[in-house]
């Protein structure tokens, strides 16, 4: 039977692991793969996980299921961190889940029972679509990204989501955005909101870089806000990227009702998507984001290095746009500065980003996708002539 298989596309961003890997050349870049590294181009272990996993392991006491929802405490702890403390808690429940990947296909799954659109940022994260299409939503891309100012083109967004029908499902990044970086301001958020409300849509939000961008608590503002304002919504969040723990797989999916009740059978119906899919969470990351925000010490010590991996992203936006701009003699790369978070299009074609592996070693995805973080220091003024060069 399995020969009548085809070998399916391959995965852009992850088949640039393998091609890095299999490069002799010494001073290669990797920009492709979404990981914070540090100066040294390592992807660290962040103090305050090393000290929350020695203390499970030194208090754990067994391996034994938590249930579909997972811990009740991580589940609070988290919340509290995206939600903030005024949110209406009695109307958010929470599941935690393998990952934001994990928590954006329980969602969509669930939301996939109630409408069969999902509008789509163009552009957004390529997976975003794949996990759309493979719980059966057809797929509406809204105007997003103005690939000439490298800001988004907002007036073409609200356009499209007022063109939206009711019950139809809109996909938000919470903040920075990924490919682009680009994301919307407060006002522009409230717009969105009204026209969520005024066409009865349903928001799922992905927030997978708070404290990426301006901080953990202003990166926690649109998803506070639109739970402020939304009788509905649905949450999708990851522990990837500000706790550092990537393969530990740990993240959680939120569901606001408009009463405790609903939440409450909505939470229920998400749990039949998860049995079906992955059964029950992984609890070791999972345990150890719970130690850290429960810990008064432990917490303010992850701040700090959350703070640190911000301003590193940061410094890199300025050196980035500033060397761009003596090189150029423009303000054609000023956008980086003024985006946020670990991605940004860099404005190539995929025959140039081609030639930028095999002309100079430097990895980023065909689209232009670069992860700012990717980059150390010293590589800064290399990548900006190379850049330059193939875009002649």
């Amino acid at each position: 039977m399995f020969e009548t298989l085809q070998a399916p596309p391959a995965d852009k961003i992850l088949s640039l692991i393998a091609a890095y890997a299999a490069d002799p050349r010494e001073g290669k870049v990797d920009l492709g793969v979404g990981v914070y590294r540090d100066p040294t181009g390592a992807t660290p272990i962040l103090a305050s996980v090393r000290e929350a996993e020695r203390r499970l392991l030194e208090t754990q006491k067994t391996k034994a299921y938590l249930g579909i929802a997972g811990d009740p405490a991580f589940c609070k702890a988290v919340q509290t961190l995206i939600f903030g403390t005024d949110a209406p808690h009695d109307r958010l429940k929470a599941l935690q889940t393998p990952g934001g990947s994990g928590a954006l296909a329980i969602t969509m799954g669930f939301a996939a029972k109630l409408s069969q659109r999902l509008h789509i940022p163009s552009p957004s994260w390529g997976n975003h679509a794949a996990i759309a299409r493979s719980v059966g939503f057809e797929i509406v891309q809204y105007p997003y990204y103005d690939a000439a100012t490298g800001s988004v083109n907002f007036s073409a967004m609200k356009a499209a989501l007022e063109k939206a029908a009711e019950g139809d499902v809109i996909l938000l990044h919470g903040c920075c955005h990924n490919p682009t970086g680009a994301d919307l301001n407060k006002d522009q958020w409230a717009e969105v909101a009204e026209i969520l409300i005024a066409r009865k849509l349903l928001a799922l939000v992905d927030i997978a870089y708070q404290g990426f961008g301006d901080g953990l608590e202003e990166d926690g503002w649109s998803v506070r806000y639109l739970a402020g304002r939304l009788p509905e919504m649905l949450v999708a969040s990851s522990c990837s990227k500000n706790f550092g723990i990537y393969r530990d797989r740990t993240g959680a999916a939120f569901v606001l009702g408009k009463t405790a009740e609903e939440a409450a059978v909505a939470q229920a119906q998400i749990m039949v998507v998860a049995r079906t899919s992955y059964s029950m969470p992984p609890d070791h990351g999972a345990a150890v984001v719970r130690i850290i925000l429960e810990d008064e010490a432990l917490a303010a010590q992850w701040r700090d290095e959350v703070e640190t991996m911000r301003q590193r992203i940061t410094g890199l936006r300025k050196a980035l746009s500033e060397a761009f701009r003596l090189r150029t003699n423009s303000n054609a790369y000023d956008f980086l500065m003024e985006s946020r978070g670990m991605f940004s299009l860099i404005g190539v074609t995929e025959a140039q980003a081609r030639r930028l592996r095999e002309e100079f070693a430097i990895y980023l995805v065909d689209d232009g996708r670069i992860n700012i973080a990717g980059l150390r220091e010293d590589q800064v003024e290399t990548f900006v002539e190379a850049v330059v060069t193939v875009k002649g």
